[in-house]
């Protein structure tokens, strides 16, 4: 999308203020200012590219306005956990300037083109960039779970079974299986695997930081550099989730081809640092992929029926071929009512029917 002119008078007067400081005083003048938009998904925030006259480095400004107190817990954590990342050496941008009250953030421009952008073009190979986005994830693993303060956390302080039950597998019976599928009487069918599945999980060592949306339009490649951003949902958590979202990312739909490699370079990495760390994620992995599919669908889902963008919906079918496929890879007995119910849903999907009477 072209750039255009933007009236520095249509800004909350604090930001415009805030944003003549990094202006030539030569050229602070409105109309020399150039503005892009940036997609921002399923997000209630807008993010902006701003082009700077001088030719110094562009700058991204998100806007996510204190609307109730589950936002203003966002933007805190976005604060808190963004300079602690920077902090750590981690590649995030650096926050040059922000307001609580007003909701606006002014960063760094850490590019635009993401690992998605990278991943679906054909006449690059992306596994060498992946292996250097894995080497960035242990290090966000690690060393960001040095000195994390879980009061900076905008929703829970450690990935447990409120998270997995709450937020990933009643939303995807919630939104998915009965607000997309539109299935009726599912009554507790599925509980007892949904229970089998947060006890299976939280099992998992959670002391490492775990950024919950690692997935290739929240990892920027610029040239040889690899970027993270979105990162306000982080906690402390196990290491197979933020894993997982990578691997099974319906935005890829990487091929088991390029998946089990990434999956074993992973693996080297973390049995480098400490065996014992990799022996049990191998064991934990199947189970937290799951419940990472079972959040995609549910996202997506709620985002193409409740919030009307059907864009999502192009990626639900290959979130449901994940799903069985990590239900049919772990083979566990307990997950047979899931396994079974997806089996049909998968049969509906394909004759581009669903479950609406």
């Amino acid at each position: 999308m072209p750039s255009k002119p933007v009236s520095l008078e249509l800004l909350d007067p604090e930001l415009r203020q805030a944003l003549g400081r990094f202006m030539d005083k030569a050229s602070n003048r409105a109309e020399k200012l150039r503005i892009e938009p940036i997609p921002a998904d399923g997000s209630t925030r807008t993010f902006w590219r701003l082009h700077r006259p001088s030719g110094d480095p562009s700058l991204v400004v998100m806007i996510n306005p204190p609307a109730d107190p589950t936002v203003e817990r966002e933007n805190r954590a976005y604060l808190k956990i963004g300079r602690h990342l920077k902090e750590k050496g981690i590649p995030v941008p650096q926050i040059y300037a922000h307001s609580l009250e007003g909701g606006w953030f002014i960063m760094e421009d850490l590019g635009n083109r993401t690992l998605q952008e990278v991943a679906l073009d054909e006449k690059t190979d992306p596994l060498p960039i992946y292996r250097d986005v894995l080497e960035g994830l242990v290090h966000l693993q690690l060393r960001g779970a040095e000195e994390f303060d879980p009061s900076w956390c905008g929703q829970t302080a450690v990935y447990n079974t409120v998270v997995m039950r709450r937020y990933e597998s009643d939303y995807f019976r919630n939104a998915f299986l009965r607000g997309y599928m539109g299935i009726k009487g599912l009554g507790s069918t599925l509980e007892p695997a949904f229970a089998h599945l947060a006890e299976k999980g939280s099992k998992a060592d959670c002391r490492f930081f775990l950024h919950r949306d690692f997935q290739s339009r929240n990892i920027l490649v610029s040239g040889k550099k690899i970027g993270f951003v979105d990162w306000q949902g982080g906690r402390m958590g196990p290491l197979a989730y933020d894993l997982a979202s990578l691997l099974i990312d319906p935005y890829t739909d990487l091929p088991s081809r390029h998946k089990d490699p990434l999956y074993a370079a992973y693996l080297g990495l973390i049995h480098d640092v400490n065996p014992r760390w990799a022996e049990s994620l191998d064991v934990y992995y199947p189970y937290l992929a799951i419940q990472r599919n079972l959040q995609i669908l549910g996202a997506f889902s709620y985002l193409t029926e409740t919030v009307q963008k059907p864009r999502f919906a192009a990626y639900i079918p290959g979130a449901v071929t994940s799903l069985n496929h990590l239900l049919g890879r772990v083979g566990d007995l307990e997950l047979l009512p899931l396994k079974d119910l997806m089996g049909r849903v998968t049969e509906r999907i394909r004759e581009n029917k669903n479950f609406r009477s």
